[in-house]
């Protein structure tokens, strides 16, 4: 959305004036001109400069430190010496997901114990009418729940009922379960014939339907569509709270509309209808950019055809624009671990049609059926092949530098995160090869993957890439950490390539759109900030398209 940068009317002349006598009123837009001075503002650019100020006109940064230059209609906010930084890039999440989740959703990721995960829940019921569903469904694990060398949990139906007297809870873990509730939602579930245990459990686990998926139905068919847009309006203010100024979204698993989805199916179509009536609305806070996610057997692929003969890549605007397709190009599985029919042919077309691709790798293989398949298809295509449409492996936990290689050279990059393996990762279960990645010149961008299992705040995965630490303080990624600036460019600078956008986003420089973070503490300064501390980082001023979207100073 565009607006004026700064409007300024002369008035007529005044009727008593005197001939040649006229009066001059400055007529001031509400958020059209911005100021802010007496910060410590990275800017993240080439030169890694660090400026006191800058000054924001309509949606663009028009100056970047210097002498300020306020009129009679720019509104100055004074830091107060606080560190500032880009607006944060989250280069591959679910967050139109996340806004679908039935209930108040209550993210307790930065939860570091069971009481302060009550406290959450009970914050957020406090602001709402008794008698309303408080939930959280996925990118939480009882592993930062209980520290050690307590044995993890999660909260038992009398904890909850304890600190939510009023209002029924029902908590998930990952896709499909376990969960648990309290007394009003064990009785709203054993009316609808679904089993809870006596402490308030409910079963789950990777077979569909179960307990909890049957529980997470019974949510879903009390939401409205005036449910789905508020659900998007707190997940997009919480990510505010953070410093997250942009999610590059990645759809969802094909729902079926049954009890036999969890957290990460949705309907293909409608999941994008409250999304679209935001944009109608003007009522976005962050921005979305969009890839479409494809799982289907058939080796014609009919669907992802139908998508990318009807659709167009990058069409949108700086709010909401569709990118490519992802994370899954085609097939029934989402371990490609072999190059069945439906995806060498769904991969091909989506080449032919030079649109984006995004697949994500999890095992120490699947990397490379994915990169050698890619590499056949770009020696098949007339030059340049894929090489100029930024083709993406997401997470690659185990890849190898061979690989990495390969990749760099076709013109693809990696996402990697940095929330999963904090939450639930192993000395086994490690990865992603942060240091291996930046030092072959791999084109390489952080993202959360939230929100079924793993966390969408991204000062948790910037704490993980730092220290290589998980939930329960050990070391698993050794060799493979950043130093805090670097890692914090992989969440701003180096993530507008993965959008197209590097010369729009990602930095904090004159003529670009105008996002931009005030933090809590300085995350530059270990001292200030020791290591255990980067997740207790939060925005105190989130700027997005040049409005202030969240505000604690």
């Amino acid at each position: 959305m565009k607006r004026p940068h700064l409007v300024l009317a002369i008035a007529s002349l005044a009727i008593a004036a005197p001939p040649g006598a006229f009066a001059q009123e400055t007529v001031c837009v509400p958020g059209a001109d911005l100021l802010l001075v007496n910060g410590r503002i990275h800017t993240m650019d080439g030169d890694s400069r660090v400026v006191s100020s800058v000054h924001i006109l309509g949606d663009r940064f028009a100056a970047v430190g210097g002498e300020p230059r306020p009129t009679a209609c720019t509104e100055v906010v004074d830091l107060g010496g606080r560190t500032a930084v880009p607006g944060l890039i989250d280069n591959h999440n679910h967050i139109v997901l996340l806004g679908l989740r039935p209930g108040h959703d209550v993210r307790l990721e930065n939860a570091r114990s069971i009481d302060e995960a009550l406290e959450t829940l009970a914050a957020k019921a406090a602001a709402l009418p008794p008698g309303e569903w408080i939930t959280s469904i996925g990118g939480f694990d009882p592993n930062h729940l209980v520290p050690p060398p307590g044995e993890p949990r999660l909260p038992t139906l009398d904890e909850l009922d304890q600190a939510l007297p009023e209002y029924p809870v029902y908590l998930q873990l990952s896709f499909a379960g376990p969960a648990v509730t309290n007394s009003a939602g064990k009785a709203f579930f054993e009316e609808r014939g679904i089993e809870v245990g006596d402490d308030g459990s409910i079963a789950g686990g990777f077979e569909t339907p179960n307990p909890s998926t049957r529980a997470l139905h019974a949510l879903r068919e009390l939401q409205t569509f005036e449910d789905q847009k508020r659900g998007l309006l707190d997940a997009m203010r919480y990510a505010a709270s953070l410093g997250l100024t942009t999610h590059f979204d990645q759809g969802g698993f094909p729902a079926t509309g049954t009890p036999a989805d969890g957290a990460a199916h949705f309907d293909p179509v409608s999941a994008y209808e409250p999304l679209l009536a935001l944009h109608r609305e003007g009522r976005l806070i962050n921005r979305v950019r969009l890839n479409f996610l494809h799982m289907e057997d058939d080796p014609e692929t009919p669907g992802l055809r139908a998508r990318l003969d009807n659709a167009f890549p990058e069409f949108g605007d700086d709010m909401l624009r569709v990118v490519g397709i992802g994370e899954f190009t085609a097939g029934s599985s989402p371990i490609v671990l072999a190059p069945t029919p439906a995806w060498e042919n769904g991969t091909r077309l989506v080449a032919q049609a030079g649109w984006r691709n995004e697949n994500h790798s999890l095992t120490p293989t699947d990397f490379v059926t994915i990169i050698d398949g890619w590499q056949r298809i770009h020696e098949s295509l007339p030059p340049p092949g894929i090489s100029e449409l930024r083709w993406v492996l997401a997470h690659a936990p185990f890849i190898t530098e061979e690989f990495a290689v390969k990749l760099r050279d076709l013109g693809g990059g990696v996402s990697v995160l940095g929330g999963w393996r904090w939450l639930t990762g192993t000395a086994e279960q490690n990865g992603p090869p942060f240091r291996m990645l930046v030092d072959l010149g791999v084109p390489v961008g952080m993202s959360s993957d939230g929100m079924q299992i793993s966390p969408m705040n991204p000062w948790i995965g910037l704490y993980y890439a730092v220290t290589g630490r998980n939930a329960r303080g050990e070391p698993i990624n050794a060799g493979q950490t950043l130093e805090r600036y670097k890692a914090l460019g992989l969440y701003t600078a180096a993530n507008g390539w993965f959008l197209k956008e590097e010369n729009q986003l990602g930095t904090i420089e004159v003529g670009k759109l105008a996002d931009l973070a005030v933090l809590s503490a300085d995350y530059f300064d270990p001292d200030a900030v020791p290591d255990d501390a980067i997740p207790s980082i939060r925005s105190v001023l989130t700027i997005v398209d040049g409005k202030i979207v969240h505000r604690e100073l």
